[in-house]
């Protein structure tokens, strides 16, 4: 399951040849985009990307853990926690490819 990791830059490089804009619009583009889903997350709101998934926020309390090296029980201090839910097409599109069966673009 090795692979590449695609990054911002691979992004804007995608954006800058399938839609033409200049490289330096292109990656502004794609940095409006997530600063958006970012500022969306922060304020609690949940993100849905059709035939994609959506990310939102999970709230969890405070709870105890145990130290695995030494055993020790320890306070787990309550936090926000990011979630993503990948959309039924996306699941069905990620299993199609590792069968073979890719309905290529």
């Amino acid at each position: 399951m090795g692979g590449k990791t695609l990054t911002r830059a691979d992004l804007a490089e995608a954006v800058f040849k399938k839609v033409g804009l200049p490289r330096n619009e292109s990656a502004e583009i794609v940095e409006l985009v997530l600063r958006e889903i970012v500022s969306s997350l922060e304020r609690g709101d949940q993100v849905k990307l059709s035939s994609f998934g959506s990310f939102g926020i999970r709230e969890k309390g405070e709870r105890i853990g145990r130290n695995p090296k030494t055993g020790q029980e320890v306070p787990i201090t309550p936090r926000r926690v990011l979630v993503f839910r990948a959309s039924n097409i996306m699941k069905q599109r990620i299993n199609d490819s590792l069968s073979g069966n890719s309905s290529g673009e």
